[in-house]
């Protein structure tokens, strides 16, 4: 699998998240943005930990009231329950994201 393919992959109005790898402990995901956001008012509050790579394009998060930029090659590490949003990701190029969860 290349991870920069979108071959297959039909419409962008939904964000597109594929499991690339999972165990009873790691999950790996590709997550395609293009241009998707939270909800108002929405916040993900997560069992797991989380380790996020922007591979392409940009996103901007909100981590507990804090604004943070990623763009290509930045990573983040979001501990268990550290409550976050996603305010903003790019549609051109679109957002492509590598994640990797895990149960503490």
């Amino acid at each position: 699998m290349n991870l920069f393919s979108f071959d297959g992959i039909t419409g962008f109005e939904e964000e597109v998240t594929q499991v690339l790898f999972e165990s009873p402990s790691v999950r790996v995901e590709r997550i395609i943005s293009s241009g998707q956001k939270s909800p108002p008012g929405f916040w993900y509050d997560q069992e797991e930990t989380e380790w996020v790579s922007v591979l392409q394009g940009r996103a901007v998060l909100e981590i507990e009231e804090q604004t943070v930029i990623l763009e290509a090659g930045d990573t983040l590490l979001l501990k268990a329950h550290c409550r976050h949003r996603i305010l903003e990701t790019s549609a051109k190029p679109k957002c492509v994201w590598l994640c990797v969860f895990s149960k503490d």
